[in-house]
């Protein structure tokens, strides 16, 4: 491990929580979020896949929620109202979901640096596969012209991050039909597979967002954490 300076050397905990259900994640990021609070961890960084679910934010319109309740049973999609910012949104397999918890205090008490911050760890992944992304002055997330490819959505408090990204690699694209994404009415959506014409390995997109994630927000190392030491947190909070 690089030694460094007490002022200067970051780590973050990083952990590939799979595929996993959009409830028993949130608990997790709650449980996390208090620790973190009280210093008891170090800052932590979960890449994740949900089952087919969609999210609306505190901000969100329901009638954005385009899809009956009979149309959700069929497609099997969940539905939850949570406490991020932002309108709604859908995730699902094939889409790499980013839950930072982090203490900006160690980095800079700024909500609009950070989103900014987000939204360059998905622009400099997406430059490797050879798409020039950008950010929309309007909107936050990134995209590739009129199409969002990531959309980003947190909440702050105290200084420490919940939620985070949602980054389109080989998602299902049609499930987005159900909803008005962000509640944008004009825009597309789009993902790494629709701009490349192939399937993109999960794995090597999730390795190159750590490493960004590391750049950008100026970290000096990361710990690699096995799932099971939060699927017992996760048992335990759901028993």
């Amino acid at each position: 491990m690089p030694t460094a300076n007490q002022s200067t050397y970051r780590n973050f905990d990083y952990c590939d929580l799979g595929l996993i259900d959009y409830g028993l994640a949130w608990n997790l990021q709650k449980e996390i979020f208090e620790l973190r609070l009280t210093d008891e961890i170090s800052d932590t960084f979960f890449l994740l896949e949900h089952p087919h679910t969609y999210t609306l934010g505190k901000v969100a319109e329901k009638e954005n929620l385009i899809s009956s309740d009979t149309q959700l049973k069929e497609l099997g999609v969940s539905v939850y109202v949570i406490d991020r910012g932002g309108d709604i949104t859908y995730h699902g397999p094939g889409q790499i979901v980013g839950y930072p918890i982090i203490k900006l205090s160690n980095w800079k008490e700024d909500t609009h640096q950070y989103l900014r911050a987000l939204e360059e760890v998905i622009i400099q992944t997406c430059a490797e596969y050879g798409l020039k992304t950008e950010r929309n002055p309007k909107y936050t997330g990134v995209w590739i012209g009129e199409k969002k490819i990531a959309a980003i959505g947190i909440k702050v408090s105290r200084w420490v991050t919940m939620h985070g990204f949602a980054f389109n690699v080989n998602a299902d694209l049609s499930y987005f039909g159900g909803i008005i994404p962000c509640g944008i009415k004009d825009k597309d959506v789009t993902s790494l597979q629709q701009e490349l014409g192939k399937e993109v390995e999960l794995n090597e997109v999730k390795e190159k967002l750590i490493k960004y994630f590391r750049e950008v927000f100026g970290y000096t190392a990361f710990t690699i954490k096995e799932k099971n030491n939060y699927i017992k947190k996760i048992e335990k909070i759901s028993s």
